[in-house]
């Protein structure tokens, strides 16, 4: 194993050890392909807790359109460029796709509010259903657009998972992924969200986001049968959210308050039963 390619796993496995674990499940020969994806979006998606101010954060991602559009030896000396790089040029990964990733990031780095519903499911749609649907091309190339539709679905069902596992630290910084529609719906706002208990309309909102997130994981189980064994590790993460979401609902402590976890072992065990059988048939 090169210096690289162990850097790269020990970023996914430190920064994201969730998707580390799906990457394990893959052919060997597209793991690391795999790991540098999971890394490059742990880079960009960490670049607001190491950086904190917006226009330095910003010239970050700069810097990653730079190397990314320049390829080849650009990022020399870097270990998560270098491995991407590599990545896009094996694979003929679509650069367009990561430009509107790191696009999409830039609404990480301030503290404007989501705007709405679909806002939402558009920033879901660039950051992780696009790390879907690139890691679906790295493992079939020729399987992968057919299921595109599913990696959008897909991809909101992980990532408003994700909003409502991350509320805690986000509402300490005063950021707000809720949607201002779904707050002002809940009779909240971004501003009364994020300050102290989050105010009366706040568990309502928070309940409008898990059915949310679970409306667009049952349209992604609903056909999730159909997806080939060859594109299974890069679903995988779908394997998770619906436990999370479970945990949450049943959980004395609100979600606005602490960050709910699964055990390692409820985590491996059912990555393996997907990993090996895929969805069932719905």
């Amino acid at each position: 194993m090169s210096r690289n390619t162990e850097i790269v796993m020990d970023t996914v496995r430190a920064a994201d050890h969730d998707r580390y674990l799906t990457a394990l499940y893959a052919p060997a020969d597209k793991r690391d392909a795999l790991f540098s994806l999971y890394a490059f979006n742990a880079e960009i998606a960490g670049i607001r807790d190491r950086i904190h101010e917006p226009l330095p954060g910003e010239v970050r991602l700069q810097w990653w359109r730079d190397v990314i559009a320049a390829g080849g030896e650009a990022g020399a000396g870097h270990p998560v460029a270098e491995t991407l790089n590599a990545t896009i040029a094996a694979f003929k990964l679509p650069k367009l796709a990561f430009e509107n990733m790191l696009e999409a990031r830039i609404f990480d780095l301030y503290d404007d509010p989501m705007p709405s519903r679909t806002d939402l499911e558009g920033y879901c749609g660039e950051t992780a259903a696009a790390l879907i649907q690139l890691a679906a091309m790295v493992l079939d190339p020729v399987a992968a657009p057919r299921f595109a539709e599913l990696a959008g679905r897909a991809g909101c069902a992980q990532a408003m998972t994700g909003v409502l596992l991350l509320l805690p630290l986000h509402r300490k910084r005063g950021q707000c992924f809720v949607p201002a529609d779904i707050l002002a719906a809940a009779g909240s706002s971004p501003e009364e969200f994020v300050a102290g208990d989050g105010g009366p309309g706040a568990q309502r909102a928070v309940a409008a986001m898990m059915a949310l997130a679970r409306e667009h994981l049952s349209a992604f189980e609903q056909y999730a049968a159909a997806l080939p064994a060859t594109l299974r590790a890069a679903f995988l993460p779908l394997a998770l959210p619906r436990a999370y979401l479970g945990k949450m609902e049943r959980s004395r402590q609100s979600p606005l308050d602490g960050v709910v976890r699964l055990s390692a072992l409820r985590r491996h065990w059912l990555l393996l039963r997907r990993a090996s059988k895929g969805w069932p048939a719905l």
